[in-house]
């Protein structure tokens, strides 16, 4: 169990630790905003050229539950869909294979919002 558990709260504790230090050190001139885009453009740039699939079988949920697993997701899934049915393919497979993510993430936001009442 602690085999799976602390390498996953390594990998993602210093990816966010990553994206703190981006914002603290650049003093406002990155907002939250672009980190989390860089994220997710910098999970899908590793995704393609192979390089995060390493981290994700080391640290499991640890590098796939952060926004530059999903980026990875996402090229993983445009890469099988090229491979399968060609540029169409490619268009799709990474919606295809976030899908699930992206449902949930959704379900869990509406169904957070229902029950506690948010104060403004």
């Amino acid at each position: 169990m602690f085999n799976n558990i602390i390498p996953a709260f390594i990998v993602g504790g210093l990816i966010c630790v990553i994206g703190q230090l981006i914002m603290d050190l650049t003093k406002a001139k990155v907002t939250p905003t672009h980190v989390l885009v860089g994220f997710v453009t910098g999970g899908v740039i590793l995704g393609g050229l192979g390089l995060y699939e390493p981290l994700v079988k080391f640290a499991g949920a640890g590098a796939t539950v952060p926004l530059s697993g999903f980026g990875y997701t996402l090229a993983k899934g445009a890469i099988e869909g090229a491979r399968e049915s060609g540029m169409l393919g490619a268009m799709s497979g990474g919606l295809e294979s976030a899908a699930l993510g992206i449902a949930a993430a959704l379900l869990f936001g509406y169904l957070t919002a229902v029950v506690f009442n948010p104060k403004g």
